[in-house]
Parts: structure tokens; sequence; C-alpha cells
């Protein structure tokens, strides 16, 4: 049950993403910038053929090997529960994951992704809802383990 509300999760994530770089694409031309709250956030787009801060630019089928390779570890702990995951974490992870679907499904689709929002108060690459996604639920995960899951670091052979 709780699975299929993950599935839910990742699905309404991955629309969420889709329909704003649409909503972007279709509105604003590349490169131009529009204010949304003025004086913090712009809407500018994008289109990015790298990863972050444009690391890997043009390697699009090395960003498809490690998605594929992503997909089946999660597939694999999911239905196996290898790890001592809490339940949170295991959110954390189907909100990373998706949110790697939804640039992943760029890349595949137009050999880039859209990147649409663009902060004024510091200097920080143009990013999208997947990009929040995916770094929320890294920093979530992180904190989660290192603060609240002593199981997860025991070795097993005590």
């Amino acid at each position: 049950m709780v699975y299929g509300f993950m599935a839910l999760f990742a699905a309404l994530i991955v629309a969420a993403d889709q329909v704003t770089k649409y909503l972007v694409v279709m509105n604003i031309p590349l490169y131009a910038r529009v204010p949304a709250i003025p004086g913090l956030i712009h809407w500018t787009y994008v289109q990015n053929t790298g990863a972050a801060f444009s690391s890997f630019e043009g390697m699009r089928w090395l960003f498809v090997v490690i998605f594929a390779v992503f997909t089946g570890l999660i597939i694999w702990e999911f239905s196996k529960k290898r790890w001592p995951l809490t339940m949170f974490e295991r959110w954390c992870i189907t909100a990373i994951y998706a949110g790697g679907l939804g640039n992943i499904l760029d890349r595949v689709r137009l050999g880039y992704v859209v990147d649409m929002i663009e902060t004024e108060f510091i200097s920080f690459p143009v990013f999208n809802v997947a990009d929040c996604f995916i770094t929320c639920g890294c920093a979530a995960l992180l904190l989660h383990l290192i603060f609240f899951n002593r199981d997860f670091w025991k070795d097993g052979k005590a």
C-alpha cells in the first residue's frame, strides 16, 4: 500500500516537472528572463545538455546508463529491503528518483534538460522542479541517515 503511494508521489513530481517545463518552453523565449518574484526569482528558459553546473556536457549516454543502474538498485532495494532504511528515507529516495526521471525524460526526448528557475539573490545556475526534488531529497536523506538512522551505519559484525 505504501509503495503505491510512493509511486503516486513520484508520478506527481514528474508531472509537476514536465508541466512547468512545457509552460516555460511554450511561453518564454530561449534565454529570456521573466520576473517571478522581483528581487528573488526569475523564469529563465535554458537548455542544459550537461548535469549540475553544466558538467559532463553532451554525454547523454552516461546519464541514461547511470539512471538505468539507479533504477535497478531502487527496484532491488524496494523489493528485497536489504538495507536498514526507514520509511522516511525511502520517501526521500522516491523524490530523488522522480526528479531524475523528470530530467532523463527531457534528455532522451529532447537531447537536453529544460531549466527555468533562476535565483536573483544568489549567483547559482538555472535549475528546474526536478532538480529541487533531487537536491532536497538528497539533503533530507543524508541528514536523516547521519542523525537518525544508526542501524544504517552498523557493519553487521556485532
